[in-house]
């Protein structure tokens, strides 16, 4: 069971390792079985190397600029947490800001599923590739 504590540090190093792309650090927040959740991808991205391709993708088309997170609420080994991204679209400079929710299970240290919430209309504005956050 992790402690409130515990649950912000790790959502931190995730947050954290973004915001400064580094995508050694940022991957290494997750589990190699892990899941990945989000409006657009159905069925869920699988395994890490699946999930490495789409935060890829992603960089390309966006920078990140801003993580802010507003609620983090703990439940056994699952963090839930409020949060506002803004990104900057690599090709004409334009930030964009959404609001989202994510659902995070960990086991050792590690994520092992990831779900966000979001509104797609909300990211489709920026670029098709700039989930991943």
């Amino acid at each position: 069971m992790l402690t409130h504590a515990e649950a912000v540090a790790l959502f931190d190093r995730r947050r954290t390792a973004w915001l400064q792309e580094d995508p050694g650090a940022y991957l290494a927040c997750w589990a190699e079985d892990m899941t990945f959740v989000s409006p657009l991808h159905d069925p869920p991205l699988v395994g890490r190397a699946a999930y490495a391709r789409l935060v890829e993708q992603s960089a390309l088309h966006v920078r990140p600029l801003r993580f802010d997170v507003r609620h983090v609420a703990v439940a056994g080994d699952v963090v839930l947490a409020e949060w506002t991204i803004t990104v900057v679209a690599r090709e004409s400079g334009a930030p964009h800001t959404w609001d989202g929710m994510s659902r995070a299970q960990y086991r050792d240290g590690l994520i092992t599923h990831w779900r966000e919430y979001w509104n797609p209309a909300e990211l489709a504005r920026v670029a098709p590739a700039a989930e991943g956050g």
